[in-house]
């Protein structure tokens, strides 16, 4: 009787387990990353190069807390980001750049990109139109996503660097809504002609 009773216990125990893992949760599909803007011209120079510890790593989500994630699904650059600074000597000029993020393009026209972010940097000859150090936003659209077709609003920061006849315009954008001010703002001033 005892055992009876015992292994009638045991199967209750099972078959609640199975139920309740198999139970109907709802799953919520994480943000949708988009590609970012604009398509990099045909580059001219060579030189380009990374340098800095950790260069062409990628950081992951492994041991991150719930809010370090989050920033990293939704596009929030994390306050504990590494930079590496990349170095272009045909353009003359060195640019702090979150590491991980992918690089396409070199001397006066070069691109770096993680979800909806982008640092674009482009060097021509003329002056500057906006004062040094002086910030224009604007917003644009977001090119295409290359599987959903999904266009999303993009707050782009525009800061000029003039110097011995050419200028460099270093454009910031972000998707609207997430927050990348402070890293923006020490990629800006970490601009430098060399």
């Amino acid at each position: 009787m005892k055992n009876r009773l015992l292994t009638l216990v045991g199967a209750t125990v099972v078959a609640g387990a199975l139920v309740a893992g198999c139970g109907s949760g709802s799953s919520a599909e994480g943000p949708q990353t988009t590609a970012a803007a604009e398509t990099a011209e045909a580059t001219k120079g060579t030189g380009g190069q990374a340098t800095g510890k950790g260069a062409g790593t990628e950081a992951g989500t492994g041991g991150a807390t719930p809010s370090e994630a989050e920033s990293l699904a939704t596009g929030d650059i994390p306050d504990n980001q590494e930079f590496l600074t990349y170095t272009d000597q045909h353009a003359g000029y060195s640019i702090k750049y979150p590491a991980g993020w992918a690089r396409t393009g070199n001397g006066t026209d070069v691109t770096f990109r993680e979800k909806g972010n982008v640092v674009h940097i482009v060097v021509r000859s003329g002056s500057a139109k906006l004062g040094p150090g002086e910030k224009r936003t604007l917003t644009r659209r977001s090119a295409p996503d290359p599987v959903t077709g999904k266009r999303v609003p993009l707050l782009v920061d525009v800061y000029e660097y003039e110097k011995g006849g050419k200028v460099a315009v270093l454009e910031l954008s972000t998707p609207e809504g997430v927050d990348n001010v402070d890293a923006y703002r020490m990629i800006s001033e970490s601009f430098q002609w060399r």
